[in-house]
């Protein structure tokens, strides 16, 4: 059975995804509207900088985030300076990480969606002189909901299933930044496999749901 570690373990991972897929929500859907609606040439360097860890090695990405975050990176000396601290190897650090990581996830599936929505929609909307906050939220974001649905459980679970970049950003610290990946590594390298057989077949049938969830979403997506 579960231990109070793995326990801690899952529940850090959950709270993780959770935290992350919230912020991925509110800071990548303007950026996927505007994706999906801007003419501007810088287009294709935003969408290609979203999408980079999609293609970037996790432990690249760590590496270039610790050495940000680390205290002669900007980004930590910035940190330090408004006396927050150093981000590595804190829970803080760990949700920065798992934004940027899961950032494409998230942003892709809006984009998609709103794109799908087409012009027309939203030109009706201001004939009826809605303003555009209001046509984006009563036009713009119903038509996107199953796009915004496929983002929610594309986040969470990316989220979820992550090792590499939490290994480089939060190290392995139970309690603290030691998730459920890390927990399954721990369990393997000490050969406990049955406590690791519990943590990855939950794993397991977490993901198989995903993908049936992921395709209900579709199949409505299509109908």
């Amino acid at each position: 059975m579960l231990s109070a570690a793995d326990l801690a373990a899952v529940w850090l991972t959950i709270k993780l995804a959770a935290i992350t897929t919230v912020l991925l929500l509110l800071l990548g859907t303007p950026v996927a509207w505007w994706l999906a609606r801007t003419p501007s040439r810088f287009k294709g360097l935003v969408g290609s900088v979203v999408t980079l860890p999609l293609v970037l090695p996790p432990a690249v990405l760590g590496f270039y985030l610790l050495v940000l975050m680390g205290p002669n990176g900007p980004v930590g000396r910035l940190t330090q300076a408004l006396g927050l601290g150093l981000l590595p190897f804190t829970f803080a650090g760990l949700v920065v990480a798992s934004c940027l990581y899961s950032m494409p996830f998230v942003v892709q599936p809006l984009q998609q969606a709103f794109a799908a929505i087409g012009r027309a929609p939203m030109e009706a909307a201001a004939t009826l002189r809605a303003s555009p906050w209001d046509a984006f939220f009563t036009v713009a974001l119903p038509l996107a909901r199953p796009g915004l649905l496929t983002a929610t459980v594309l986040g969470f679970a990316h989220t979820v299933g992550e090792f590499g970049v939490v290994l480089m950003i939060g190290g392995n610290i139970p309690g603290k930044t030691q998730v459920l990946s890390m927990a399954i590594y721990n369990h393997v390298e000490a050969m406990e496999y049955t406590n690791a057989h519990w943590l990855a077949g939950g794993m397991l049938v977490f993901s198989f749901a995903v993908l049936l969830a992921l395709s209900s979403l579709q199949g409505k997506r299509r109908a």
